[in-house]
């Protein structure tokens, strides 16, 4: 597992709990080499997100229980692969993010910049 670091190059926060996200599962947006699609950016939900995201091939909304999975609701925090959230940006559909809840990593793909646009825990 890569550094729990976030975009400040601080401790990475906790995104979220319920339901549990992150690549480990573990309610952090952490990461590793097994982690192709960069599980990095901790996201706030929203219904056109979720929308938007369903319309794409990748339903979050929907529960499924045999993963454990109650699907996902608007005001949800999730960690999104940074390429489907830069790919929500170009489409007008990007939900808000959690700065301190991001890893570090999601910057190889996201500029520091485009992601303070977006920002929920900006002062």
């Amino acid at each position: 597992m890569d550094k729990s670091i976030n975009v400040f190059g601080e401790e990475l926060k906790l995104c979220g709990e319920n339901p549990i996200t992150g690549f480990y599962r573990d309610g952090k947006c952490n990461t590793c080499e097994d982690d192709v699609g960069s599980h990095t950016v901790c996201i706030e939900t929203s219904q056109k997100f979720l929308e938007y995201s369903r319309f794409k091939g990748n339903d979050l909304s929907t529960p499924v229980p045999e993963f454990d999975f109650k699907g996902l609701r608007p005001g949800d925090s999730w960690c999104l692969c940074a390429a489907r959230w830069l790919e929500a940006v170009d489409s007008n559909m990007a939900p808000r993010v959690h700065l301190q809840r991001t890893h570090m990593k999601a910057l190889e793909i996201v500029p520091m910049e485009l992601l303070k646009r977006y920002a929920v825990d900006l002062n």
